[in-house]
């Protein structure tokens, strides 16, 4: 990577104190702290990576819980209740990754294509471009349960589109699912890297032949089954046969 390149990841990514709207509290010497030791000894960024996401969870024993306070928690709020949302999570990561010096961004999504909510996760800036992860990672950079739902982005609407945060003034705001009127987040519309993902992924799956799609539909309960009752619904892809 060249050095403007370097520098303005450095200054964008990695130094900001904030990557949304959370509350403004001093993590990053704690944070350092609790993670350092396990990037001290890697050799790349990806080795790096991995060794953050690998132990955030037991590190700071922070859930996913809908009873957190609020949508929009800083690390420290989400540390001290032991809980967050997706949002939540994804700030406490990302700020995670920056106190070791990983260049890394919130994206998401205000209303996913089919209208069941919104999600934000995580996205991280090696060899020259921008790889998504999550608190709760896959094995394997960009790869998700959300990548079907995000493949199915409209770049073109606000509302179902996919955007990532900027720290530096960029061409729009970054919406946020807890406050519409709230714009001074500055965000990117990524949408078509990651329609371009989920492509690329299922020509893959189409190549090997190894795939089954599965779509999940999961409900409040046993005695509500409407369409209205849907508490969430992903698309997946097994790997296997199902007999």
């Amino acid at each position: 990577m060249d050095e403007a390149a370097t520098r303005f990841h450095f200054l964008n990514e990695v130094l900001p104190y904030a990557v949304l709207n959370e509350n403004r509290d001093e993590w990053r010497e704690e944070l350092f702290n609790r993670f350092s030791k396990y990037v001290e000894s890697c050799k790349t960024l990806r080795e790096a990576i991995a060794a953050v996401n690998k132990n955030i969870r037991d590190e700071v024993m922070v859930d996913y819980n809908t009873k957190r306070k609020r949508p929009d928690q800083s690390p420290s709020e989400s540390i001290d209740q032991g809980m967050a949302s997706c949002s939540g999570l994804s700030i406490l990561l990302t700020d995670a990754f920056r106190a070791v010096g990983i260049p890394s961004r919130v994206a998401g999504t205000l209303n996913w294509f089919d209208n069941r909510g919104n999600h934000n996760w995580c996205e991280v800036w090696i060899d020259g471009k921008w790889y998504f992860t999550e608190y709760y990672p896959d094995k394997e950079l960009n790869r998700s349960w959300f990548l079907a739902d995000a493949g199915k982005a409209d770049a073109s609407n606000r509302e179902h589109a996919i955007y990532a945060s900027s720290f530096k003034a960029a061409e729009t705001y970054f919406p946020l699912a807890w406050d519409t009127n709230l714009k001074y987040v500055n965000g990117v519309n990524v949408t078509p890297t990651y329609k371009a993902l989920y492509n690329e992924q299922q020509q893959q799956i189409n190549i090997d032949n190894k795939h089954t799609a599965i779509y999940v539909i999961a409900y409040e309960s046993k005695d509500k089954t409407t369409p209205e009752d849907r508490k969430n619904v992903i698309s997946i892809s097994f790997k296997g046969r199902i007999k």
